[in-house]
């Protein structure tokens, strides 16, 4: 059990001119947002939509002909799935895919679009891959791990070198964990060509499979996450083997830090993230002394989320931030009410964008109305002066 730089330059040397080198770019606008000098490597733009191609191609190509000619089998709540799809149906190997219920549509759909066969089956990561060892078992297909595997390890470390060629006086990089494939990858290759460099890892809350099995505990992992790439209850055993002597620090971010990262990379670096993929940013926004004037590299890992995923995010993060606010406003049930209270929302450049009416709620006079005026404002100071004129003319706000 075991993956060397060697293995890794080799991956590298395979997969030439097959996956695209993604770019690597300073953030001006983050690193003065948070007070660390951030560079993003951008796999989002892989033609997958993730970092997975390097991992699943380099596997690939190590696959005799016969077990060409059998197929493979996967477990993957997206990424990796359609990184075997897309470079199986270039080879002419046949993939099924075994895939959680819940998996974004983008994921599955795009998975499809590959030619790969598709499966839901399980409520979670693990369920699925038990499906699929099954289907591995009763067709003789060649399971291939999105993780544990020494192939896939090998592959994900390229992420490492390309990152360190094109930035090579990076203090730190912040590699996202799930199964710990890329950390394991890039902390080999990363060590290897700079031995000072620091190797962060960033979990979801929900599920801190690394950080448990660090610790000798059972890891509490459940619950829906935004970073479902990363939604993994066990690290798989060759990664971990690998990433633990050298990742230095792991950190575990709220739903929030992600929900922000994602969208503080579409609104600043017009760029789209998954969950997943904003873990790096995640880790500096939760902790921004930690990181204040290093030079930090973020492995952006995948940009692969639902449209009406992202448009959520962006609107809860307009509500964070009151820039979308509601004021619920008790008052008189009688004409030119709502009128009158638009005239001050409207008179101070508050956007009016949405209004419900409540009449029969019991906490309500039955001679009055409860109003719900959704606003667009400029910033939290424009939304607490809307709210204060509201009470200076005598409107009893209950909420806003």
């Amino acid at each position: 059990m075991t993956v060397t730089f060697e293995d890794i330059k080799a991956a590298q040397a395979r997969i030439a001119g097959q996956v695209d080198r993604t770019p690597v770019r300073h953030s001006r606008r983050l690193s003065q947002l948070t007070g660390a000098d951030i560079w993003i490597k951008y796999d989002n733009l892989h033609f997958t939509g993730s970092f997975k191609e390097r991992g699943a191609l380099n596997r690939l190509l190590q696959l005799t002909p016969e077990e060409r000619r059998r197929g493979v089998v996967a477990a993957s709540a997206g990424n990796h799935a359609q990184a075997l799809a897309y470079h199986g149906g270039r080879l002419g190997v046949p993939v099924t895919i075994v895939m959680p219920e819940g998996t974004p549509f983008v994921k599955a759909d795009g998975t499809r679009a590959h030619g790969a066969t598709v499966v839901i089956h399980g409520l979670d990561f693990s369920a699925s891959t038990e499906e699929a060892k099954r289907l591995e078992r009763e067709h003789g297909y060649v399971f291939v791990s999105a993780f544990d595997d020494e192939g896939i390890v090998a592959g994900q470390g390229v992420c490492a070198i390309e990152f360190l060629e094109d930035a090579p006086d990076l203090d730190a990089l912040i590699i996202p964990i799930g199964g710990g494939g890329l950390i394991a990858g890039c902390s080999i290759a990363a060590k290897a060509m700079k031995p000072d460099i620091k190797i962060f890892g960033v979990e979801a809350a929900r599920y801190p499979s690394f950080t448990a099995r660090r610790g000798g505990e059972p890891a509490k992992c459940t619950g829906q996450t935004i970073a479902e790439g990363i939604a993994i209850k066990a690290v798989g055993e060759i990664p971990f083997a690998l990433a633990d002597p050298l990742v230095d620090e792991v950190f575990v971010c709220e739903e929030a830090d992600f929900e922000k990262g994602v969208a503080l990379l579409a609104t600043l670096e017009k760029t789209v993230a998954e969950g997943a993929g904003a873990g790096g940013l995640a880790a500096i926004l939760a902790q921004p002394d930690r990181f204040k004037g290093m030079k930090i590299g973020i492995e952006l890992t995948g940009g692969n989320i639902d449209a009406r995923m992202l448009a959520v995010v962006l609107n809860r993060e307009m509500v964070r931030e009151k820039r979308l606010i509601v004021y619920r406003i008790l008052g008189d049930d009688r004409p030119g009410m709502l009128s009158a209270m638009a005239a001050v929302i409207g008179g101070l450049g508050g956007n009016i964008i949405d209004v419900v009416h409540n009449r029969l709620a019991l906490d309500v006079p039955a001679k009055g109305a409860e109003f719900d005026i959704m606003v667009e404002t400029r910033d939290a100071k424009h939304a607490d002066e809307i709210g204060q004129a509201l009470k200076d003319r005598g409107y009893e706000l209950r909420m806003g």
